[in-house]
């Protein structure tokens, strides 16, 4: 039929699925909990009844041995008979109780079987429910035999109908049937409090889920709950949050590409028209309508090859290099590559070096930290101003420092300075040709180190950066 065909029906959710569950568990516990009341009642109670019938034809059976004589027996007999809940019968004939005569009750049907009569002739007890011939009810009865020198002298017949054993029970048994109907009515009543407290927070998970996948970020989970499904609500909302930010930093840096972007590709276009269209006039026009284009080419390369390595080292599985290096010497070289800057824009770089500290790492990549860090003194330290550079130990850390004499940076700002694209003076930079991406650089190289990266400043006072990174432990 294809995957596009729906069946219709009974669609069972988890809450549906819950609830049926507590009910049919709540309705089987119920009526096992009655059966079993039912059981332990006969099987306790009436066992007991049984006890008490025994005991009786018992005390008579040895009264029948000690009474002096039959008149004696006859009244503890009728005594017994009308003192307690049983119904005594004597005789000193048990084919009487074979046949059933001369008992009224017992008219036209035998009191015991056969089989019965034998073990009374054997000397023991019958016990045995059984339904009254008359009344059409069942009878408890316990069959004492009377021995007299070894031969069935008589015969002590003990009943009590069930009914009268019954009794007791008949009268809690309203209060059970309510009690177990208020029972059945509080376990559907939690149940169903249950499932709902389990059920709502899905629902929301489901429906936030739905604006999530439609871009929807904003939404959350009200917690209410401690137990397995309030963390997992918890949790759902710590993922809402992540990716939440995630978009917010996409959105910003799309649209920061886009800016960075959108002015040297305004410059290309207007000074090729103005080529193409004969504008520039003389070639020292059009060479320097050229020079131009070629500048903000040249700037455009290096925020697409920056943004490309930010993107890698941003990467937890890309490759870092961890072999021995001498710090000292890879900042030197460094140091040496600006020195025609540093002479025509007359700043002084002062060098304080430890040249024997060793540390493991990827030599290009540090060599791009300290390349970045030095751009950035650069372009913020006035002509005339030192750049010190320190590198020193500290305890199992190298520390490496370096200190412009420019304008500084707000405190309030420091913390977002590592971010991309971010500028602190954005005509500046962007005069100066930085892409906004050095130290968003530095941080992620220095990170893939195990180091530590930090910057301190104030308005007026320059700026301090700092790399950390653990000495080599041969």
């Amino acid at each position: 039929m294809g995957s596009g065909v729906q069946i219709r029906g009974v669609n069972y959710g988890l809450k549906q699925k819950i609830w049926t569950t507590i009910s049919i568990v709540a309705v089987i516990t119920i009526i096992f909990g009655t059966g079993l009341t039912y059981y332990l009642y006969e099987k306790f109670y009436v066992e007991k009844q049984k006890e008490i019938l025994i005991m009786q034809g018992e005390e008579l059976k040895k009264f029948y041995h000690q009474a002096a004589n039959k008149t004696e027996f006859n009244k503890r007999v009728k005594w017994t008979d009308e003192s307690s809940d049983a119904k005594v019968i004597f005789t000193e004939d048990p084919m009487l109780l074979s046949a059933g005569i001369p008992y009224e009750e017992f008219a036209d049907n035998s009191l015991i079987t056969f089989d019965e009569r034998q073990k009374l002739l054997a000397g023991k007890k019958v016990i045995f429910i059984r339904e009254h011939p008359r009344f059409h009810q069942d009878i408890l009865a316990v069959t004492i035999p009377l021995l007299k020198n070894g031969q069935l002298a008589g015969a002590l017949f003990l009943y009590m109908p069930l009914a009268d054993v019954y009794e007791p029970f008949k009268s809690i048994r309203p209060v059970l049937i309510l009690s177990l109907i208020v029972l059945l009515i509080i376990v559907l009543w939690l149940g169903h409090k249950m499932t709902n407290r389990l059920i709502k927070p899905l629902k929301e998970m489901e429906a936030i889920s739905k604006k999530m996948s439609q871009g929807d970020f904003s939404k959350r989970i009200e917690v209410q709950q401690s137990d397995e499904v309030g963390n997992l609500a918890a949790s759902f909302n710590t993922l809402a949050s992540s990716l939440e930010a995630v978009d917010q930093k996409r959105r910003e840096f799309l649209q920061n590409v886009s800016h960075e972007l959108r002015t040297p590709l305004s410059y290309m276009k207007g000074y090729t028209e103005a080529i193409l269209d004969g504008v520039a006039g003389d070639t020292a026009a059009v060479e320097k309508y050229v020079t131009i284009i070629h500048n903000e080419t040249d700037r455009m390369q290096r925020l697409v090859h920056d943004l490309l390595d930010l993107a890698q080292l941003e990467d937890d599985s890309y490759p870092m290099r961890n072999e021995p290096l001498p710090f000292a010497q890879l900042i030197t070289d460094v140091v040496d590559r600006f020195e025609l800057t540093a002479s025509q824009k007359g700043i002084q770089l002062i060098q304080n070096l430890d040249d024997e500290i060793i540390v493991n790492g990827d030599s290009d990549r540090l060599e791009q930290v300290v390349s970045n860090l030095l751009a950035n003194a650069f372009r913020y330290t006035p002509p005339g101003k030192p750049i010190q550079i320190t590198l020193m130990k500290e305890r199992m850390t190298a520390v490496l420092r370096i200190q412009d004499s420019g304008p500084g940076i707000p405190k309030e700002e420091l913390p977002k300075v590592i971010e991309r694209f971010y500028r602190v003076d954005h005509a500046r930079t962007r005069k100066e040709g930085g892409t906004g991406l050095g130290l968003a650089i530095v941080y992620q190289i220095v990170k893939k180190h195990h180091g530590e990266f930090l910057i301190d400043s104030d308005i007026g006072c320059g700026t301090t950066v700092m790399v950390k990174l653990p000495l080599f432990v041969g």
